[in-house]
């Protein structure tokens, strides 16, 4: 009860936020200076955490590492299937759909990626990205603690992942779907693993935009927006992670 009440003020101020940024242009930010020293923290929560927990990853075996993603990013394809569904995105719903049944079945829950053989690649998708389909703007933009850059459209889509992705329903809210249970240490084990994944797989790219960028906080938002703007688009140059940053 506690964690929904927590929700619930969350996602109020959240959407009072969103109309009162929705004037505001993406170059604009609701408070720089704030997110400027959120971002300081992060930077120094990534180097004593998040850096050295990676850097351990990636000197894992390379199938363990290729199997981990694997398994995350097949999970992460449940959040795409509604949101695939609100965009009325049918051709990828079907490559969501598909890709899902057949890794999680035929690919050992995931850890194997059968479904790419046979050309089935779903994009990632989510609130946020559904909103901006809708041709809803950015809003204004800021960084939150651990989570990172976002957009007063992209946190209110944040706030909105946990209730229309199967996972949150099942592990977050403890609900039973399709004979599937979990719980909310489920929940935060696969994200905690996704964050983790990513951070190593571009840990080079990384490490050279630090140390090549005259301004990173302003190179991290630059990537961000572009990277965001991308997605909704379904560009060419669509990524599912940012592996490949510009300095």
């Amino acid at each position: 009860m506690q964690t929904l009440k927590i929700f619930r003020i969350a996602g109020l101020a959240l959407i009072i936020m969103f109309f009162q940024a929705t004037k505001l242009s993406s170059a604009e930010e609701c408070f720089e200076k704030t997110s400027r020293a959120i971002f300081k923290f992060n930077m120094a929560f990534d180097d004593i955490i998040l850096e050295p927990i990676s850097k351990g990853y990636n000197k894992l075996p390379s199938p363990v590492r290729t199997g981990t993603s694997n398994f995350t990013s097949n999970i992460g394809t449940l959040l795409s299937i509604p949101n695939n569904i609100l965009q009325g995105n049918l051709t990828q719903l079907g490559h969501s759909v598909g890709s899902f049944a057949i890794n999680t079945t035929v690919g050992i829950l995931g850890f194997l990626n059968p479904a790419e053989k046979i050309g089935l690649k779903p994009h990632k998708e989510d609130v946020g990205q559904t909103l901006g389909s809708y041709g809803i703007g950015t809003g204004c933009y800021f960084v939150l603690p651990i989570l990172g850059p976002t957009t007063a459209r992209d946190s209110l889509g944040l706030l909105a992942d946990t209730f229309v992705d199967p996972f949150a329903h099942i592990t977050l809210r403890e609900k039973e779907l399709l004979s599937s249970s979990g719980n909310v240490l489920d929940y935060y084990s696969v994200k905690a693993t996704t964050a983790i994944d990513f951070r190593a797989n571009n840990d080079a790219n990384l490490e050279s935009l630090e140390k090549n960028s005259i301004d990173l906080y302003s190179s991290y938002k630059s990537i961000y927006l572009q990277d965001r703007e991308n997605k909704i688009k379904n560009t060419s140059s669509n990524l599912d992670d940012w592996d490949s940053l510009d300095n």
